[in-house]
């Protein structure tokens, strides 16, 4: 445990070295052009001033750039050990944008403060002892002279030597807390990018519970469909055993397209790059129609319009809510009749799916209420329209949804 704490110390105070570093040969370029504007002419009082004020200037300057801002951020969460997030994009507002830029010439005093204090202590580290193992003498130190005497008297130096070492390590990580306080006050972001970033992540979020209901629809729909055609192939095994492949093999077609979709998903969550396999529209409805039928269901289609005329965001959410509604049919009303109608009217699209209210499968007794109507619903509330779902009063069931469809969809 000692080890690994040490080693924790170790790399902490190289961390901070580094930084500050980085932070003094960054501050250069303004320090020459602060000492190229004191001239010789100025009154000696006036010198400091100036070079402190050029420098001030210069440093910020070069700070205004978005590309410094994206580097310091970095720099800092590498070497400090802070957690800001990354810029995306330049400040929205120019007050962010000042005061990130002001991060620069604080990075660049503190730094090279840190540097400068710490080479002077580990000068005396070095000199005060070498001075009195060579039999004594004086020593120049920037701030006064010192004698070192011959002997034990001058073994002061080794304590003298341990001290300075310890106050240059001080004076690191000193410069390190307060680069580190000051880094999300300056490179942090500001409200407005604080806002982008929440807007941001609700998209994700929506995108996410988008891809959950469509890998609920996709899915809920081939295990319905795979579990009637399981128990037609089971049936029809002995008597019929060419219908039972052929039930089987649609099981495992339907099985290879689920994966599709699961692959899909999940590859996006993940945020894998993105699969080219494009997403089923109405245009895929015949297929979708044959899977049902496969299941030994009867499936009436009617259609009226062109649907190839249906933007292609609604053409799709059209699909995954006509699945849903098939696989609720199968899960509720068995095999019995099933009548589908899809209506592209003007800048309307018009869904229309009754089936029977009765278990005509051993499966559908056991089936359970799921969140598929409720999927529904979103999904029609996303794209502005209406949904609605009720017994027609002669044993069947009806869900009705009607959608916009023309340039403002």
């Amino acid at each position: 445990m000692r080890e690994v704490s040490g080693g924790t110390v170790v790399r902490v105070q190289v961390r901070g070295w580094l930084f500050a570093g980085v932070g003094a040969v960054a501050g250069m370029p303004a320090g020459g052009l602060a000492l190229a504007a004191v001239r010789p002419g100025l009154p000696a009082g006036a010198r400091l001033p100036v070079f402190l004020a050029v420098f001030a200037v210069a440093a910020w300057a070069m700070g205004l750039p978005h590309g410094v801002r994206r580097a310091a951020v970095r720099l800092a969460n590498a070497l400090l050990g802070t957690e800001l997030p990354r810029p995306v994009g330049p400040p929205r507002a120019w007050g962010d944008r000042l005061r990130a830029a002001a991060w620069l010439p604080v990075h660049t005093v503190v730094g090279g403060t840190v540097l400068a204090v710490a080479g002077l202590c580990l000068m005396a580290v070095v000199g005060l002892p070498a001075v009195w193992l060579a039999g004594g003498g004086e020593v120049a130190l920037p701030w006064r002279a010192v004698a070192v005497p011959r002997g034990l008297p001058g073994a002061w130096t080794l304590v003298a030597a341990a001290g300075l070492l310890l106050a240059a390590g001080a004076c690191a990580q000193a410069g390190r807390v307060l680069l580190r306080r000051c880094a999300p006050v300056l490179l942090g972001p500001g409200p407005a990018e604080r806002a982008a970033a929440a807007e941001a992540r609700s998209r994700a979020l929506a995108q996410r519970n988008r891809l959950a209901q469509e890998l609920h629809d996709s899915l809920g729909h081939t295990l319905t469909a795979s579990t009637i055609q399981a128990a037609v192939a089971r049936e029809l095994l002995d008597r019929d055993p060419q219908a039972a492949r052929r039930a089987l093999s649609s099981i495992e077609e339907t099985s290879r397209a689920a994966m599709d979709d699961l692959d899909h998903v999940i590859g996006i969550l993940r945020e894998s790059p993105p699969t080219t396999r494009p997403q089923p529209t109405l245009a895929d409805l015949d297929v979708l129609a044959d899977r049902v039928r496969q299941t030994g269901a009867v499936l009436a289609v009617e259609r009226e319009g062109d649907v190839t005329r249906v933007p292609t965001v609604v053409s799709r959410e059209a699909f995954r809510l006509l699945q849903e509604g098939l696989t609720n049919a199968l899960k509720h009303g068995g095999t019995g009749d099933v009548r589908l109608l899809v209506a592209a009217r003007g800048e309307r699209l018009r869904l229309v799916l009754t089936n029977p209210l009765r278990a005509a499968s051993p499966t559908a007794r056991g089936s359970r209420a799921g969140h598929g109507l409720a999927g529904c619903a979103e999904r029609v509330r996303l794209l502005r329209g209406e949904l609605s779902a009720g017994p027609t009063g002669d044993g069947r069931w009806q869900v009705t949804a009607d959608l916009p469809s023309g340039p403002q969809a």
